[in-house]
């Protein structure tokens, strides 16, 4: 293969993301991680599933960036969870920390590439990979409506018995529980849900896709969710290798769009070979712009946050 895409993490997203970029013969794949032998044992384990699954991906996995080199797309995933006695703030100038370190290695080796940021806290965290890596904003890339539209979509096809197939869905805003579902842009075979069920039932499954990731950590108890976030971060991937210009709502930095400027916030974009060639703005509804308001005034939290721990 001629595309590589280099992971950074190699925990249970990042292998993830791995295996997903393998199995569909999307691009060769470095999984890099600091954990010595981690990365290294998952590349060659996958490699050895290969033949089953009938790919002919190089994998390679490796614990510094000279293997990196030429990447056509960034996938990082690297960094802590809030454990318990953590703050907010903690978690965040820990993960800032890391994430700026990545980033300066990653561009080292890959001065082209395209980053797609899946660490939390997402939003903030894409601040900060562009501002290390001084990219345009059309290479630096957010993944989380991907995921929270997946949810969406998920949650809507059980609650209607049809194929997840059918059901196309828009989450805008945030990563997190300001996150704001739109359901007159969510369908089912074209057909809107409003017309499809009641607005109790829209806003409980509304409600169900902002506590998501909260939902899979509360049954894991020691983990948090990994193949719906891999599956994600691949989708992105895959439109832009592939130049599908898929239109899929992502983290996108915005200067004016939606009336907000100076953020990284999830918008619906066109993604094709030179990452974000298009953002999508889409005519809201008075109380869908004072939901997405509401979820981008929580991003500037975070940011104003970090520029007082520079």
């Amino acid at each position: 293969m001629n595309q590589k895409v280099t992971v950074v993490g190699a925990g249970n997203v990042g292998a993830t993301a791995a295996q997903r970029l393998a199995e569909k013969a999307l691009a060769d794949v470095v999984l890099i991680d600091v954990v010595e032998g981690v990365p290294q044992g998952k590349s060659l384990d996958l490699a050895q599933a290969a033949p089953i699954e009938k790919h002919d991906a190089h994998l390679a996995g490796t614990n510094t960036y000279e293997a990196s080199a030429g990447s056509d797309i960034v996938i990082i995933t690297a960094g802590l969870p809030r454990k318990p006695g953590m703050s907010r703030d903690d978690l965040l100038a820990t993960n800032r920390g890391i994430m700026k370190n990545v980033v300066r290695q990653a561009v080292r080796y890959s001065p082209d590439a395209i980053l797609i940021i899946v660490s939390n806290p997402l939003d903030a965290m894409c601040h900060v990979a562009m501002e290390e890596s001084g990219f345009p904003k059309n290479r630096v890339i957010g993944m989380a409506g991907v995921l929270d539209s997946a949810r969406f979509r998920a949650f809507i096809a059980m609650e209607l018995s049809v194929s997840v197939e059918n059901v196309h869905a828009m989450v805008l805003g945030g990563h997190g529980d300001t996150m704001v579902p739109l359901p007159r842009f969510s369908t089912v075979a074209g057909i809107p849900i409003t017309e499809l069920m009641s607005p109790e039932r829209i806003e409980a499954l509304a409600m169900r896709t902002r506590n998501g990731g909260a939902e899979i950590v509360g049954l894991l108890k020691t983990g948090s969710a990994y193949y719906a976030p891999a599956s994600a971060a691949v989708e992105m991937a895959e439109s832009i290798l592939r130049d599908k210009k898929k239109i899929l709502p992502c983290a996108a930095y915005l200067e004016g769009e939606y009336g907000i400027s100076g953020l990284f916030v999830g918008v619906p974009v066109k993604l094709g070979k030179s990452g974000i060639e298009e953002i999508i703005s889409l005519r809201l509804l008075p109380e869908e712009q004072k939901a997405l308001e509401k979820s981008a005034a929580a991003v500037r939290e975070l940011v104003d946050a970090m520029k007082r721990m520079a």
